[in-house]
Order: C-alpha cells, then structure tokens, then sequence
C-alpha cells in the first residue's frame, strides 16, 4: 500500500541535498512510500547580515520548520542536527538521526596549506563561528578574523573574491556538496572541537503522528544518536547557548564512548577541556560529567561574562 508524506526542508542546495540523502534512505525501507518536498526559508536564511555570535534567539535556521510542522503543513522536517535548539519544541520529537558522516571541520585557503602552523603572520579567516575563533585564537592570536555568511557555494566563491586566506567550515557539507577537492585539509576532531552533533541530520516529527514516527524510526542510527546526545547534553547542562565559544565531540572506544568538549572567552586566552569515558548507553549521564567539569574548571565564569556582553548589545569578536 502506497503512501504519500511531505517533508519541510530549508530552501538551498545543501539542506535540499540532505533532505534527499534521508528519502533515499526512507525509500530503501519502505519502497512503495512517496515523499514531496516542501521548500521553505528559514529567518537565517532570510537574514545574512546579522552576525551569528550577537544573535539572542534560538532555533534561527529551524524554527520556521517547526512552526510548519506543527501547523500540519509537512509530515517531517529534515534538520543539520547542530541547528536544532537543545529545547524541543512542545509536540516534536526527534525520530531518526541518521548516520553521521565527517563531523570534523575543514580549512580553505588562497594557497596550498596542510596545517594551522603553516599560515603566514595576520592572515584573514572568514567565519562566522566563537567555537573556531576561540580555538584558533587560542594557538594563533596573530590570526584576523571576518564574519562570513551565506550558502556553503557563496563561501567558498567569497575566498576567491573578497580579501580573505581562508576560510573555515564544515566538512560535511562540503562532502555532501562533491565540493570536498577545496579543501586545504581537515581538522583533527579530538584536537579542534566540532560544534555538538555537527556532520548529523535530525528528523523531526510530531510526537502524536504515530505512523510518520515509525516509518522515521526506520531509519533511526542508535550510534550516532548516542554520540549527539552525548555532544548535545554538554549545551545543555552548561546552558550556554548553540552560539557560545562551546565544542563537543564523542566517539566510540570500543563499546564505550569518550566525550571531549571546551569552553572558552571570545579572544581564546581562557580555553578549558574537558575529557571522560564511560558506557555508551548512557551518553547523557557522560555529557553531564563533562559539562560539570568544563564549568568548575572556569567556564561558568566565561558564559556570565559572554551573556553579559550580550545583554550589553553584542559581543565585539
């Protein structure tokens, strides 16, 4: 028996891509289902002058979504898990996270470059993200960063033709893109922190359509579901926001997972990590451990002063 469900999707080549990557994987499971997609332009979208680390809201990328899910406009929302706010929205869940592929994130330069030591004195590095600031400011304080927006292909042609060395972004969607030849090379993730889940799709239902939800589940990857709660709970027992100078990355050693994650200041001079293990069926209870430790260690001391600056009028990067 046949059935037809719509899925809600940011417009843009990269979220329509993901979008399609989740019907094939749904069709492989269900062959006879048929899935519309549905279009849609997110605040973010919609706003490319705001610089992300002065943003006060949440959900910037996704909340238009949820609204349309809730209206009963779609079946399904298909999300770059690392957008979606830590709070679920009351009558959504998260049915499937897909496996994740290359949550690690890349470098893009004018000349050919192999590692972060390897760029000259002062150079420009376009992006719009504290976590990569941070952490780059924390081995390199000579560095000059520019706030970068825009779609991954605007990025990428905004290297070539604004005043830029390189630029940073996420590998995944460079892959996911066949952009991944532009890459100079790719950060080590245990020693450069990705943001919590990044490289991860999020599926997102309403929690009472019960039949969406188990043709969802189908295809619902219990490891990488670990690993970003795991990730994702460190945002959440530190409170700290999806734009804080705040990373996290988990993998599997073995059958136990070892989480890594950092707070650091805006300039990158007080940068705490964090490392623990433990069973990987209890991917929340390590994200808690580590979040403690990140916060006795000084970094509750880091995001009073980073919400301060913001409710001063915005942080100055």
């Amino acid at each position: 028996m046949s059935r037809t469900l719509t899925v809600a999707t940011r417009r843009g080549e990269l979220a329509v891509a993901q979008t399609r990557t989740v019907i094939a994987a749904l069709r492989a499971q269900h062959p006879a289902l048929e899935i519309a997609i549905k279009e849609v332009t997110s605040e973010g979208d919609r706003d490319r002058r705001t610089v992300l680390w002065n943003l006060k809201d949440t959900g910037f990328f996704t909340s238009r979504l949820e609204e349309i899910l809730l209206a009963g406009e779609a079946d399904f929302a298909v999300h770059s898990f690392k957008d979606l706010p830590t709070r679920s929205r009351d009558g959504l869940t998260v049915a499937a996270v897909c496996e994740r592929h290359f949550p690690e994130d890349c470098l893009l330069a004018t000349e050919p470059i192999d590692a972060i030591d390897r760029l000259g004195e002062g150079v420009a590095i376009g992006t719009s993200s504290l976590r990569r600031i941070a952490q780059l400011k924390h081995v390199r304080p000579d560095l000059e960063f520019v706030p970068i927006r825009g779609n991954v292909r605007t990025r990428v042609e905004k290297l070539r033709t604004e005043d830029l060395d390189a630029i940073i972004l996420a590998r995944a969607g460079l892959e996911r893109l066949g952009l991944d030849g532009e890459m100079s090379f790719s950060f080590d993730p245990t020693q450069f922190t990705p943001a919590p889940a990044q490289g991860a799709l999020a599926i997102q239902t309403r929690s009472d359509d019960a039949t969406t939800n188990e043709i969802v589940a189908s295809i619902d990857d219990e490891r990488a579901r670990a690993l970003t709660d795991a990730e994702r709970q460190v945002l959440i027992a530190t409170q700290c926001g999806c734009h804080a100078p705040v990373g996290a990355y988990a993998e599997y050693t073995g059958e136990a997972m070892t989480l890594r994650a950092f707070i650091a200041d805006v300039d990158g001079h007080r940068l705490f990590r964090a490392e623990a293990s433990g069973p990987s069926s209890q991917p929340r209870e390590l994200g808690d451990k580590v979040a403690a430790d990140l916060l006795a260690a000084g970094g509750r001391d880091i995001l009073d002063e980073l919400e301060q600056q913001r409710d001063g009028g915005g942080i100055d990067a």
